[in-house]
């Protein structure tokens, strides 16, 4: 009988499980460059019988960036598929194991994202199995620093963005199987003020105390919330001075922004230049540092139009596909920068995210990772048509 990838998906669900069980055992926070790698190692083993090209590139302090190449993927009109081998739980982290019951597997990045990485990879193998993946011009993209914004990626995955129709990111999927078409976008902020640093018992009329200005600025910052349309800030860390019996000379909050549109964060920021600028305490000054930024995800007719085909395959699977607009950020937001098309929340579905409570529905592994091959297929049908987004590859 011939074999169809929802078939060799089907047959091999206990398999994909296996290799979650793995990846999610390599304990890979961000900052643990070695566990990184020993989940880039577990991924080469996973793809070395596929027909792909395997590109390796080494950063100086984050894990190494792995990228595959189907034989037909070139300098344009590719699929881009992304997924991260890092996850937000540190090296010494007690949230280091794994379980399954009749319904879920739990552990850490089960989600987020190492289900999605499985995702991908199972579902190269079942393009493979069928002889499609060598027609289908498929570039993957796995990233080691995701979860801090993507620094050392960022310009490898817009540059492959650049070289792509379109691109598929399985970060988790909504409980309800929601697709992400739009994402909010994040800036990381600090801001930082000095005053003149002195004795607690010996205050003159001027008490230039950093912790004193700041605490003013956070009220007015805070203010600011309810003020721009679908935009929130929130000061979610605070630091300064040196005890109880000292002014403080030095103090800093560190500003977290979601927003919605480039416009309203540039609105944003002119109120929260007027609050920097601000002298609240005499013989204090304050600045503004950019520590992380992630552009907005907009939803394009292009995205929608993507994900209408996402859609169609979930009808055509049985599978629930529902548009969701997101708030938090993921790789998505930089492809769709540069231009791209992109859908994200392809991955299988689960809660609890960051979180030692994080888990996985087992049964949606299978069943999103069918969606995310017959879109896949649907997808290059589509584009080489020349119907989908007006372009031909």
């Amino acid at each position: 009988m011939e074999t169809t990838p929802v078939k060799y998906l089907e047959e091999r669900h206990d398999e994909m499980l296996k290799l979650l069980k793995d990846l999610v055992l390599i304990q890979s926070g961000t900052h643990n460059k070695p566990g990184v790698n020993r989940v880039c190692n577990a991924v080469v083993k996973a793809v070395e019988d596929l027909p792909v090209r395997i590109t390796r590139l080494e950063h100086e302090h984050w894990g190494d960036t792995l990228i595959l190449s189907g034989s037909s993927a070139g300098d344009s009109g590719n699929i881009l598929l992304v997924g991260h081998m890092d996850t937000v739980f540190p090296e010494d982290t007690d949230f280091n194991w794994y379980r399954e019951d009749e319904k879920n597997a739990y552990g850490p990045g089960v989600i987020d994202m190492k289900g999605g990485i499985v995702s991908i990879i199972y579902a190269l193998k079942a393009l493979d199995s069928c002889n499609m993946l060598s027609k289908i011009p498929i570039r993957v993209i796995f990233n080691s620093d995701e979860e801090i914004g993507s620094p050392v990626s960022r310009e490898i995955i817009a540059s492959e963005a650049k070289k792509s129709a379109m691109s598929l990111v399985t970060e988790c999927c909504g409980m309800n199987g929601e697709v992400v078409t739009g994402r909010k976008g994040r800036l990381g902020l600090e801001m930082q003020v000095r005053g003149k640093a002195g004795h607690a018992a010996n205050l003159t009329e001027e008490k230039s105390s950093a912790v004193l200005a700041l605490a003013y600025k956070i009220i007015k910052i805070e203010s600011l919330n309810n003020t721009f349309p679908e935009l929130t800030v929130n000061v979610g860390l605070i630091e300064g001075g040196t005890g109880p019996n000292s002014i403080a000379e030095t103090a800093m909050a560190a500003i977290d922004i979601r927003f919605s549109s480039e416009k309203t964060l540039s609105n944003f920021m002119i109120s929260l230049e007027k609050i920097n600028n601000r002298i609240d305490v005499a013989g204090t000054t304050s600045r503004i540092v950019k520590v992380a930024d992630r552009p907005a995800m907009v939803t394009t007719e292009q995205n929608r139009e993507l994900f209408s085909i996402a859609a169609e395959a979930g009808e055509r699977l049985g599978i629930p596909v529902v548009e969701e607009f997101r708030s938090g950020g993921s790789d998505a937001n930089i492809i769709a920068a540069a231009g791209t098309p992109v859908i994200d929340g392809l991955g299988p579905i689960g809660r609890y995210d960051h979180s030692d409570r994080e888990y996985m529905i087992k049964e949606s592994l299978l069943d999103r990772t069918k969606l995310l091959v017959l879109l896949i297929e649907l997808g290059h049908q589509r584009l080489l048509s020349g119907k989908l987004f007006k372009q031909v590859i």
